[in-house]
């Protein structure tokens, strides 16, 4: 960020207290701000909470994704320092791990496929190892005898999700932030041009700056003109919790399978995620989304199967157009509205872009310039050509 004599200091409504809320009001709370989130239910128990907490910036990556990588990389990047930066303001730990990341193949037809987006991958500068069965069951002993073959990302790895809700929650409290929970916003308000404030069932706030980071709900939240409203929807993701005994873990590395991944936490727990269901707010859990997480975990590690069930539950992702996050100013063309700001969208990242978020999010309000690294992912992706021509024929 500039030199603290050339932030501005607006006061700022955020709507939504997830980690990407929490962690811009955080940022933006340090610097002087006046800071008030606002949260449908309790901060940090939707999507942040129903998360895995993988960083994997590089075995995610697939073709036609490489901008996204960019920026997951570089949020991937900044994970030390910001764990580092907020357990020391707050004294609680994250849990960021570095065993780093093992994609595995359980048949010739898997490794096939394996290695070409492995092939697709290193073309790209992704730093991955290939193993063969042996090698890989070294360094995971319990996974199934007769897998093909694997890749290992030693550069991506795993935070302890719900423990950097608590830590971030305590933080943006800390620096002097206000947190109004079971207080849904009904609408953005503005006028001119500008935005003015929220409305919520107990009446207005007043704010300089409004950020919408409500997730999957981001597009629920009334008063935007058609072009600003943000086209993001829910997907849904059954999860599920097995308990290993953790003195002696099944699992070390975080571990992709065909079917399913597998994060092994310090406490013994083995989270297997997940489903991708387009259900909008459907929050049931289903026979056919457990035994598909079951059966997935089962086949790359036959030992789950003695492992007892501790929790199951339902999350959403909030997905945009392209899978791509909504990050910065209100600028489509055509809709531009002043102090607006996005900070949605970020699907199966979220938990992964919460540094560069939160701090490209904070530098762009308190200087007033889009940080470069957000220019590819503002809501102007999406003008239709004729649109933002007309817009630009208009100024």
């Amino acid at each position: 960020m500039q030199h603290q004599a050339s932030l501005k200091r607006p006061k700022t409504a955020i709507i939504g207290g997830g980690v990407i809320g929490l962690g811009i009001g955080w940022r933006l709370a340090q610097a002087g701000c006046a800071v008030e989130i606002f949260e449908r239910g309790e901060a940090g128990k939707g999507a942040s909470w129903a998360a895995a907490g993988m960083l994997a910036a590089g075995v995610e990556t697939e073709p036609g994704e490489l901008a996204l990588h960019a920026l997951n990389r570089a949020s991937q990047l900044a994970w030390p320092a910001f764990a580092a930066e907020l357990e020391a303001a707050t004294g609680q730990s994250v849990e960021l791990r570095r065993e780093g990341t093992l994609m595995v193949a359980l048949n010739r037809d898997d490794a096939a496929q394996l290695r070409y987006t492995y092939d697709f991958q290193r073309a790209n500068g992704i730093a991955l190892d290939w193993l063969n069965g042996a090698q890989t069951r070294a360094r995971e002993p319990f996974l199934h005898p007769n897998l093909a073959a694997a890749v290992y990302s030693a550069a991506d790895h795993q935070v302890e999700n719900r423990k950097l809700v608590r830590a971030l929650r305590a933080a943006f409290l800390a620096v002097g932030g206000q947190l109004h929970e079971h207080a849904p916003v009904s609408a953005i308000e503005t006028a001119s041009g500008k935005v003015t404030g929220v409305a919520l069932a107990a009446g207005r706030v007043a704010a300089d700056v409004v950020v919408l980071a409500a997730g999957a709900w981001s597009g629920e939240i009334a008063g935007l003109p058609p072009r600003a409203k943000p086209a993001v929807r829910p997907i849904k993701g059954q999860m599920l919790s097995l308990r290993m005994d953790p003195a002696a873990p099944l699992l070390r590395h975080v571990v992709w399978t065909p079917r399913v991944y597998l994060v092994p936490r310090s406490d013994g727990r083995l989270i297997v995620g997940a489903t991708t269901e387009e259900r909008g707010f459907d929050g049931d859990l289903t026979a056919g989304g457990v035994f598909a997480l079951l059966e997935g975990a089962w086949r790359a590690l036959p030992s789950v199967e003695e492992l007892p069930i501790e929790e199951m539950w339902v999350g959403f992702r909030p997905g945009s157009r392209d899978d791509a996050p909504l990050l910065g100013p209100a600028n489509s063309p055509g809709a531009e509205i002043d102090g607006l700001f996005y900070a949605t969208g970020h699907h199966r990242n979220g938990i992964l872009l919460t540094p560069i978020t939160a701090n490209a999010v904070a530098q762009s309000i308190l200087c007033g310039e889009v940080a470069e690294v957000l220019r590819p992912f503002t809501i102007a992706r999406f003008a239709k050509p004729e649109t933002a021509a007309a817009a630009k024929e208009t100024a």
